[in-house]
């Protein structure tokens, strides 16, 4: 792959999400963008993959040979951890330490009862768990040689298994990876079809049990994301299509094919990541520099906070169970979306985190749905025009009227529109109590961020939110529906190169800058082979520090200088954790994180224009009154429009609900900046 694709004039984006699949073309010469949205094929992915790049391409009236990049954002690794559908998977490692996985950590979750929790099982067995003989130090050092023999007879131990990947997590690895790749090398000699992964090209830093089990994960996935991304490419060819195929990573970047058949697990939870890098690009371009994100599709929603303009990265991320430390966007992720499914039980109502999901999904959407969920709770209220998707898909108000009186308002004793109201306020609050994870328990508050809320379902739900929050400014997107495709065609080539220090302790500057200067090298060279100009190369020094006797690391740029770091440190800490210690600081692992610079298109600006046009009305409920709203095209809404609530305004990809108390006006980029009136009740 090389950067030059990344500067291609016709780049095309595909997002596929639990409910929908959602598309973005992009002309980069002249930045005329073409966009499209058609419903996910959960058996087949690439079914909708391929039908929205032909929408697309039909609408810019472009051959599929013109396509210079096509970029992807998958949940394909994710959902296979998260589902436990994985690959069958041995593990190699260092003999003695067999048993690193069963061990684990001794954290529960926070939800979990201490007393009947019952730890899950590991993605590997013991059973299932090899070892070869070899030691290497702390410090990289080898204190005893590999012995090849006892590499062979693993592999014939694992011929036995039946097995389908190999994971190899040899101790202390990530500072000398030589026997690591030897034992890589025989295995894949005498297991030609079997999938290999190493610790060190995945999570190549410091604590066993998370890099290893980052590896048996990345092992488990690689087979079947290996398979989808083959097929992708297969039918992108037969499709005339030879552009190259870029992949989303968790970490906010691009990588190529060939790098995440290498290290799958680099995808996890890489889907929401898009939605941010494209949220934060429209917001800059309205001048707006902290924002609040909510991602609100059909199964989930996805919550971040953007500060002084910067997405912040976490190594504590989860996917399920497992704790999974690679780099990723620093987001809370709820089971509420459109399709979640509202049930009443001992006349408690709760709604999701199960989804009615693409098929059958929400009654209204009338493909046999026979479950009360959220977007029914908008249909009934009114909120929602009669057809969908520029008109290709109707709703069915009837069978949303009767799921919602059937399995809410019925077994509740209330009105139609009360339930419907119930169900919207539940899930409302649900999204608040995130809002707040990443907001008030990290030392924000949220009435000093503008919201933000895309995604096919959020527009619906963005003032109710800054309601709830004490938020006085909202912006919605010109296409909040595919932001997420949007957002891969404004991302970065990426990719990180750590080192762990070989004992943790006080920052020495000379030291670490020694170090920066190596993995930099390393990061200069892949940025070569990738083809990135050398005017849109970028490298970053990153340290990973904490107190003396704690046991994680909090991440910040390095500053240079002792006391400058420490004194980024002790900040950071304070703004995270809100105390900081009389503690001494140690310094653990250093990266570099490499950048390859996309090539942004021309701004496109709407004409000016004072035109407000309703083309319909329709009857919404609201708390206290019904009252006749007018429904508004946006694509007919040009530059300096301004506008009162309550108003409906339908697009192809999503529906913006602007009730009374609220007033808007159409910022030039195509964003909508929604204000609230002074003393409008919350």
């Amino acid at each position: 792959m090389s950067m030059s694709s990344l500067d291609s004039a016709l780049s095309i984006a595909v997002d596929i999400g639990g409910t929908f699949t959602d598309i973005s073309l992009l002309d980069r010469a002249n930045g005329q963008v073409w966009r499209a949205k058609t419903p996910s094929v959960p058996s087949d992915p690439s079914e909708a993959f391929l039908a929205g790049i032909k929408l697309a391409l039909a609408d810019a009236g472009a051959p599929a040979s013109a396509l210079g990049q096509v970029l992807h954002g998958t949940t394909v690794a994710t959902n296979m951890i998260l589902e436990g559908k994985g690959a069958r998977a041995a593990l190699v490692t260092t003999r003695g330490f067999r048993h690193v996985l069963e061990i684990g950590r001794q954290d529960i979750p926070r939800k979990a009862n201490l007393y009947t929790w019952v730890k899950p099982a590991r993605p590997v067995p013991a059973s299932r768990i090899v070892e070869v003989d070899e030691r290497v130090a702390a410090g990289g050092a080898v204190l005893s040689p590999l012995d090849e023999e006892s590499v062979f007879k693993a592999a014939e131990a694992i011929r036995q298994m039946d097995i389908e990947a190999v994971g190899i997590c040899l101790l202390h690895a990530f500072a000398n990876p030589a026997h690591e790749r030897r034992v890589a090398e025989i295995l894949r000699a005498e297991l030609p079809g079997i999938a290999v992964t190493i610790s060190t090209d995945v999570l190549p830093v410091v604590r066993e049990y998370e890099r290893t089990l980052t590896t048996v994960l990345n092992a488990a996935v690689m087979p079947g994301v290996t398979t989808y991304v083959g097929r992708l490419e297969k039918r992108l060819e037969a499709e005339k299509v030879t552009a190259p195929l870029l992949l989303m990573q968790s970490n906010g970047g691009v990588a190529g094919a060939a790098a995440i058949r290498l290290a799958p697990a680099l995808t996890a939870l890489s889907g929401p990541a898009a939605g941010v890098v494209g949220a934060r690009a429209i917001a800059a371009a309205c001048g707006i520099h902290d924002l609040i994100t909510v991602d609100i599709g059909g199964t989930s929603a996805d919550i971040c906070l953007i500060k002084d303009g910067k997405i912040g990265l976490t190594q504590h991320g989860k996917v399920g169970e497992w704790p999974l430390p690679l780099p990723m966007v620093d987001m809370v992720t709820i089971g509420a979306g459109g399709g979640s499914v509202a049930t009443v039980e001992d006349a408690t109502l709760t709604v999701g985190p199960r989804s009615a999901g693409a098929r059958p999904g929400p009654a209204a959407y009338g493909h046999g749905g026979s479950e009360a969920t959220v977007t029914d709770a908008h249909v009934v209220l009114g909120h929602l025009p009669s057809k969908l998707l520029g008109g290709r898909m109707g709703l069915d108000v009837g069978a949303a009227r009767r799921v919602i009186e059937d399995r809410v308002a019925a077994p509740l004793g209330l009105s139609l529109e009360a339930a419907a109201r119930g169900v919207l306020a539940i899930v409302d609050n649900h999204m608040v109590g995130a809002v707040r994870v990443v907001s008030v328990e990290r030392g924000h508050d949220p009435r000093q961020f503008t919201l933000v809320p895309f995604g096919g379902a959020g527009p619906l739900h963005g003032c109710a939110l800054a309601d709830l929050l004490g938020i006085s400014s909202i912006m919605i997107p010109p296409a909040p529906g595919v932001l997420c495709a949007d957002g891969l065609l404004a991302a970065d080539l990426k990719a990180e190169f750590s080192r762990t220090l070989p004992k943790a302790g006080a920052i020495d500057v000379q030291a670490a800058d020694a170090i920066f200067a190596e993995l930099e090298a390393q990061a200069e060279g892949w940025l070569v082979v990738e083809g990135v100009a050398e005017e849109k190369r970028r490298k970053a020094r990153v340290a990973l520090l904490r107190y003396h006797g704690q046991g994680g690391e909090i991440a910040i740029a390095w500053a240079g200088t002792r006391e400058a770091v420490e004194q980024a440190f002790a900040a950071e800490h304070q703004a995270l954790y809100g105390f900081t210690l009389d503690a001494s600081i140690e310094l653990v692992t250093l990266r570099v994180e490499a950048t390859g610079m996309t090539a942004q298109p021309p701004s496109i600006r709407l004409e000016a224009s004072k035109a407000f046009a309703p083309y319909d009305s329709t009857p919404v409920h609201f708390a206290d009154e019904t009252l006749n709203v007018p429904l508004v095209d946006r694509a007919g809404l040009g530059s300096g429009v301004v506008f009162e609530g309550p108003v409906i305004l339908t697009q192809l990809d999503t529906t913006t609900l602007v009730p009374p108390g609220w007033h808007g006006s159409v910022h030039e980029s195509g964003a909508i900046i929604l204000t609230r009136h002074e003393g409008a009740a919350q």
